[in-house]
């Protein structure tokens, strides 16, 4: 943490080049201007005494007994200190270090000095779902078996598929099968579609868990539990089909509860005429759900994880843009962004993409940043 605010402090922000630019220039020609000053009064002493003299009428506290050379000297000084752009050349930096040094004491570390002056420009605040907005703890809240498959039977083939997966909706699934004391089996030739879903085999039978999607292209058809899909999705929770061996075996919703900053973070912001969307990999009826409920305006949804630098970089034709997101498949989009800030209690992969990094996990640092 130290090291990167060090390193922040001594990166450039863009005003700062251009300041350094400015006084690579103008600080040789106040020297000069300086250094000529003295020629001059050195060269026309009685030219300046008499100017010198003049002014004494009118302003007393002019003195003109000294040596011409101290005079010269006092006047050469007089060009350099009113002319020479201290300020220029010293306050952006002096206020980056500062800048930098009060966020790492609210929570706010800030990798790269660019960002302090590029975040105060954004105009779109984009955040990721999962363990952004919300906990990312999801929890199995509905289970709704289909044809001869019963509850425990449909949970317990979904829950050895999601075994092998890392994401945080298939570990609520194991979580959900395990309290229930039900069996998990080990599946095999597991693999995983991004941002669609998972298959294997448990006991020889194709175990598919997905969304509607994954299963159209095995040519499953789901229509029989699309009316309990769409009332799950519209409570915001994420429902995902079960099917065994080609046939249809059921549809499990995981719901995620809000940060409790989330609502309270996303309303400042929008008062600070910021606009906010989400972007997810979610359907469009649970991100709708959970968008509704943070007052977030522009909902992005069923966006795969290479997607997300795409609809990143059309939001940026209407302005800067700073994503918030935690996981790795955010880290694309967070690199994208013009400044990207990360939430401290996220992957590693997502820290280091980011610009800035919320050590809390909440939302308030955003508004703080």
């Amino acid at each position: 943490v130290v090291k990167m605010v060090e390193e922040s402090q001594g990166s450039k922000v863009p005003i700062q080049e251009f300041a350094d630019k400015v006084t690579g220039i103008f600080v040789p020609v106040v020297i000069g201007a300086a250094f000529t000053t003295i020629l001059l009064w050195i060269v026309f002493p009685d030219f300046f005494l008499s100017i010198l003299t003049w002014g004494a009428r009118y302003f007393p506290w002019i003195v003109t007994n000294q040596p011409p050379f101290i005079r010269a000297i006092y006047a050469g000084i007089a060009v350099l200190v009113i002319s020479c752009p201290c300020a220029l050349g010293l306050a952006t930096p002096t206020a980056l270090m500062v800048g930098t040094g009060i966020g790492a004491e609210k929570g706010v570390l800030i990798r790269n000095g660019e960002a302090i002056q590029t975040l105060k420009d954004a105009a779109w605040i984009v955040f990721d779902k999962t363990g952004t907005i919300t906990k990312g703890r999801p929890e199995v809240t509905d289970v709704v078996p289909y044809g001869d498959f019963t509850l425990e039977e449909t949970l317990s083939l979904a829950a050895a598929v999601e075994g092998s997966s890392e994401h945080p909706l298939g570990q609520a699934i194991v979580e959900a099968a395990r309290q229930k004391g039900l069996s998990i089996k080990e599946a095999a030739k597991f693999t995983a579609a991004v941002g669609r879903g998972v298959s294997g085999q448990v006991n020889g039978r194709r175990i598919l868990v997905g969304s509607r999607t994954f299963l159209a292209e095995g040519s499953i058809d789901y229509s029989p539990l699309d009316e309990s899909m769409e009332s799950l999705e519209d409570q915001g929770k994420t429902a995902m089909l079960i099917a065994v061996d080609g046939q249809l075996a059921g549809v499990i919703a995981v719901a995620d509860t809000l940060k409790d900053e989330s609502i309270r973070a996303i309303s400042e912001l929008k008062d600070m005429g910021l606009r906010t969307a989400m972007i997810t990999g979610d359907n469009k009826r649970t991100a709708r759900a959970i968008a509704d409920q943070v007052g977030i305006d522009h909902v992005l949804a069923e966006v795969l994880p290479e997607g997300k630098v795409a609809e990143i970089q059309r939001l940026q034709e209407q302005g800067t843009v700073a994503m918030v997101g935690d996981g790795i498949n955010d880290a694309p989009a967070l690199k994208q962004a013009n400044v990207g800030l990360a939430i401290g209690t996220g992957t590693d992969i997502a820290i280091e993409a980011a610009d800035i990094i919320l050590v809390r996990g909440d939302l308030g640092g955003v508004v703080t940043a």
